[in-house]
């Protein structure tokens, strides 16, 4: 119990001097005309925007792939009806419906729909 004191104590302490320290954004008391300074901030610019890119191309690599798995597992899918007029072999004529499956763009799908009609001709 002891040591979670002494440690919360100590991380708080480097916390504090690290945000009054290391968080400037100006020069300090050194002049900006000086080699130090000036390549110091642009060392540490250069490091912090490849850090970020680096970072960012990792998020952006998981957030792809997760997308790529959900639209996998997607069991949602857009049904148009069409009804067909057809003559029975005593003479009625009724109305049939025929479901086409489409994308998310209202595109035949090129495969059968899900209630067994058959696939939509191929489009040209």
């Amino acid at each position: 119990m002891k040591n979670i004191i002494i440690i919360a104590g100590v991380s708080t302490g480097l916390l504090t001097l690290l945000t009054a320290t290391g968080c400037r954004s100006d020069y300090g008391v050194g002049s900006p005309y000086q080699p130090g300074p000036v390549a110091g901030k642009a060392v540490g610019t250069g490091v912090g925007v490849a850090a970020g890119n680096v970072a960012g191309f990792g998020v952006g690599v998981v957030e792809g792939t997760a997308h790529g798995i959900g639209t996998t597992f997607d069991s949602r899918y857009h049904m148009v009806r069409v009804w067909k007029t057809e003559t029975t072999a005593d003479g009625r004529t009724i109305q049939v419906p025929h479901d086409i499956l489409v994308d998310q763009y209202g595109r035949p799908a090129a495969m059968p729909a899900p209630t067994g009609n058959p696939a939509p001709p191929a489009q040209k």
